[in-house]
């Protein structure tokens, strides 16, 4: 099983993550029930086994607990992936919700990039600023050591903004992480 189980603890947070690439159970618990639900979103459509367990500073705001999530998840997909070996490597999706449509690409390429385009149609989502969005995936690319391209293509509601990039994230990265024979690179290594 490809999996990986990652911690950090800081003043801000303290943060557990289980991922499971082959699947398994979903259980999330951040304190931010927005951020729950997108993570929910990205597991089911990963095809991911995740638990995720956060105790932020929600006193403060929600950024800490976002950024810090995004962090340990893409330490623990960087974990979960070892040498990188039996991947397909590139992945990308679109996902429509509703009115809104999102893309992602990913390349499991040990080169961490994020290139984000949204302009969400309203500030938050409940207790869920927007703008945290591109905060999540950017701790999650640069610590999982990946190139990820999201985009919001349109829409008129945050919610299903939101909700479709967590989706095309996921339907990306599942392609990536698919097995495949042998290394996919012209260098021999990734």
């Amino acid at each position: 099983m490809r999996e990986a189980k990652t911690e950090r603890t800081t003043k801000e947070t303290d943060v557990s993550v289980q991922l499971c690439l082959d699947g398994g159970d979903v259980s999330i618990s951040t304190g931010i029930g927005f951020f729950d639900h997108m993570l929910n979103a990205f597991a089911v459509h990963g095809g991911f086994g995740l638990t995720i367990r956060v105790k932020g500073d929600l006193e403060v705001d929600g950024h800490h607990t976002v950024e810090d999530t995004g962090i340990v998840l893409g330490q623990a997909l960087e974990k979960a992936l070892g040498d990188k070996s039996g991947i397909a490597r590139f992945g990308s999706f679109f996902v429509p919700m509703d009115e809104s449509l999102a893309f992602g690409a990913v390349d499991v390429s040990g080169r961490p990039f994020l290139r984000f385009q949204a302009d969400f149609s309203q500030e938050r989502c409940g207790e869920y600023d927007a703008c945290l969005t591109e905060e999540f995936f950017r701790a999650f690319a640069m610590n999982a050591g990946i190139t990820l391209h999201l985009r919001l293509e349109y829409g008129a509601n945050a919610h299903h903004e939101i909700e479709a990039m967590f989706k095309a994230a996921a339907h990306a990265l599942r392609l990536a992480v698919s097995e495949k024979k042998g290394l996919l690179s012209t260098k021999g290594v990734l």
